[in-house]
């Protein structure tokens, strides 16, 4: 995307880190768990108390809040040029089961962090500056995940999302107009002029490296698969080791494989077997069946496919070896998505503003900045987490680092609204 031009002069500052603390440890007390998490997945009556807050929060600071037919709330505060493309910064306040007090939240209050800054200091912006909450970005209860901005991309469309049912036979449709966050719009969102997410890395290479942001110039791409090897169920007694076809055994060669296999493409192959269904899954039975998922990411489109190529290869060799029948199924296949350049260099030079070590970093993850990377000019910023944990109760950043993180979103969303941020070292502190 190409920022918003002006010759204003440039403006000191920065965002308030104990504000923003107290935010996110407000929204936390909403589904909080005994271990210390959240517990407030899409669609529930927690997410509508957090979706209430969160409103509250937008309305005082006098955005204008809609929500669009999948619920994805945006929260419009008003430029110069009121009919211009806004700039989107936020990213979601769902969790997992058993989550943690900062993925996605973070994201979401960092961006109210930032409107609060402004009007605070009552900094004016050319473009209109838009909050987004998405709907359902974690896909624990409804699948699949990032279905808000999913829809809002058209990536899935509202029907289908709104079918989606959860264990217990109700649909997200029927969730969505229980807590009453329906909004009116159906399929036709306004234009992005950028969209900026900051997040938590949800792995450990910041911290492992001693960097405080993470300049996210795209996502791995990705190809699931179920593969099913059909041997034959056999009594673990009678039967000879070299007379045996053991859909087990030959399991545990397809998982070698796929880590030999993403190994060979470092540093951004992964290659991961997650799930493992064994039948009859007695003692002394030999294995007939086994089911499991495979997982294979890379930020390369052909290096993803050879993979792929590589991996089919491979199973062809192992069924030929072993007299085992291998059936693979697709399951998903997302290409890598490279991030718009003019967005990455608008959070770099906020890195720099601020003096914050950082480094360039793909996501390994997926995220709601993937989806809408296909229709706006998009960005994402990381900060590190505690020992790379997510998805887990002890997930944790420090206050230090969720401020330096609003910090360089702020200097973004400036530079790419029409204004440009100027700091000392002393303003940045938590």
């Amino acid at each position: 995307m190409t920022p918003a031009t002006t010759d204003l002069t440039p403006i000191r500052t920065a965002v308030d880190g104990k504000r923003l603390w107290q935010s996110l440890m407000a929204l936390a007390v909403i589904g909080a768990t005994p271990k210390g998490g959240n517990n407030r997945q899409a669609l529930t009556e927690l997410d509508r108390e957090g979706r209430d807050l969160l409103t509250r929060w937008c309305e005082a600071e006098g955005l204008t809040v809609r929500f669009d037919a999948i619920g994805n709330l945006f929260a419009r505060r008003a430029g110069r040029q009121p009919d211009a493309d806004p700039v989107a910064i936020g990213s979601h306040i769902d969790t997992q089961p058993t989550g943690g007090k900062f993925d996605g939240c973070f994201g979401v209050l960092a961006a109210l962090e930032v409107i609060r800054t402004l009007n605070a200091q009552d900094i004016e912006t050319e473009r209109p500056i838009e909050l987004v909450s998405w709907t359902n970005e974690e896909g624990c209860r409804f699948a699949p995940c990032m279905m808000g901005s999913g829809v809002f991309t058209g990536q899935l469309s509202l029907e289908a999302a709104r079918a989606r049912a959860d264990v217990d036979g109700i649909t997200a449709g029927e969730a969505l107009d229980a807590i009453g966050y329906a909004g009116r719009d159906a399929d036709c969102p306004r234009r992005f002029a950028g969209y900026l997410e900051a997040h938590i890395e949800q792995g450990p290479i910041l911290e492992d490296e001693g960097k405080t942001i993470g300049v996210v110039t795209g996502a791995l791409g990705l190809k699931w698969f179920d593969v099913t090897l059909t041997g034959m169920d056999a009594h673990a007694g009678p039967t000879p080791m070299h007379l045996r076809r053991d859909a087990l055994l030959g399991a545990t060669r397809v998982v070698e494989a796929v880590n030999r296999i993403a190994t060979a493409q470092a540093p951004d192959g992964r290659g991961t077997v997650g799930a493992f269904q064994v039948s009859p899954n007695s003692r002394n039975v030999i294995p007939g069946q086994v089911t499991l998922s495979v997982d294979f990411r890379h930020s390369d489109d052909k290096t993803l496919a050879a993979i792929v190529d590589e991996f089919r290869r491979t199973l062809d060799g192992i069924a030929a070896e072993t007299g085992l029948g291998i059936e693979i199924t697709p399951t998903a296949d997302y290409p890598p998505q490279h991030f718009d350049r003019a967005c990455i260099d608008a959070v770099r030079r906020g890195t720099e503003a601020h003096a914050y070590a950082h480094r360039e970093i793909v996501s390994g993850a997926g995220h709601d900045a993937v989806f809408v990377a296909d229709v706006a000019p998009t960005a994402m910023i990381f900060i590190p987490c505690e020992n790379g944990i997510s998805h887990n109760e002890s997930e944790y950043a420090t206050p230090t680092d969720v401020t330096a993180g609003a910090n360089v979103l702020l200097h973004a969303t400036l530079e790419l609204a029409g204004q440009t941020a100027k700091v000392t070292a002393a303003e940045t502190d938590a």
